[in-house]
């Protein structure tokens, strides 16, 4: 690990940092309590998928759907208009509706292959922006001054490594750079975020093959067609099934670096309080 030992942690001049685990846990929080204080960089890696690799997709989306309306094509095709998506670290609301779900198109679902197209790009993305962590840590420090780095990374990072091989090329690239925090939530957690994801279903990277097996069983169990298929009602179905698969690969993750609790990243409220957070992470590990 970058930090083996709470004393290189305590003592390092440049302390950069990896937070990962389900969405709706913190990170995006304490990143942004972080870089509040003037000394960290925040790498939103939901960000940089959303502007650097997914932009132009979103963008021709959005002109898709203007060009159906005479006024605005008019507009559009006499350059008289821009369109485009404004993604803020805390409203990634363009991305999502990129995305999109498979289902129903009177409910403004995708055609499944459609939305796994899409969804490989989305793959292809993360992967990129992943990639793009440690020259973000040069230029944090070389352009801006910064210190000290935070990636705040997407739910989904741990779909698109393998936990389990110590040679995953990713992976490996990220070790060297920074120390792997895994946020770990409880139950409770889980049945919070899943109650808060049933009020509002939102679309989602998954891995392909499970996406495929959950969509091949939510046709069986239902007898429906896919294009009769509620958008909301499967992602719905599929999304604690979801939390369920990532939950080993998280874990995985964890082995390679620290584990903290959802509940004590709750408390944080300064960066000495992060500070302390990530030695006791240190002191405990393994025990």
């Amino acid at each position: 690990m970058l930090y083996d030992t709470v004393a290189d942690w305590r003592g390092a001049a440049h302390k950069r940092v990896l937070l990962f685990g389900m969405s709706g846990l913190g990170k995006t929080r304490l990143a942004s309590l972080l870089r509040e204080t003037g000394d960290w960089f925040h790498y939103s890696v939901d960000y940089r998928i959303g502007t650097r690799y997914m932009g132009e997709h979103i963008a021709d989306l959005f002109k898709r759907e203007a060009m159906q309306v005479p006024v605005l094509r008019e507009l559009l095709m006499s350059d008289s208009i821009s369109i485009e998506s404004k993604i803020r670290f805390h409203n990634l609301a363009p991305l999502s509706t990129y995305l999109g779900k498979p289902g129903d198109p009177a409910k403004g679902g995708l055609p499944f292959d459609e939305y796994m197209r899409r969804q490989e790009e989305h793959r292809a993305a993360e992967i990129a922006a992943m990639q793009d962590t440690a020259r973000f840590i040069e230029r944090g420090e070389a352009i801006y001054g910064y210190p000290h780095f935070i990636c705040d990374s997407s739910g989904s990072f741990c779909e698109v490594v393998d936990p389990w091989d110590p040679e995953d090329p990713l992976l490996r690239q990220l070790e060297e750079s920074l120390l792997l925090v895994w946020i770990e939530g409880t139950e409770a957690h889980t049945e919070a975020l899943i109650r808060r994801f049933d009020r509002a279903p939102k679309p989602m990277y998954y891995q392909p093959e499970f996406l495929r097996e959950r969509w091949a069983a939510y046709l069986a169990e239902t007898g429906l067609a896919e294009d009769r298929v509620d958008p909301d009602a499967f992602v719905r179905w599929a999304y604690a099934q979801a939390l369920a698969h990532r939950a080993p690969r998280y874990r995985a993750l964890a082995a390679r670096g620290v584990t903290v609790q959802a509940d004590e990243v709750a408390r944080v409220a300064d960066a000495a309080d992060f500070e302390a957070l990530i030695a006791r992470a240190l002191e405990t590990r393994g025990e």
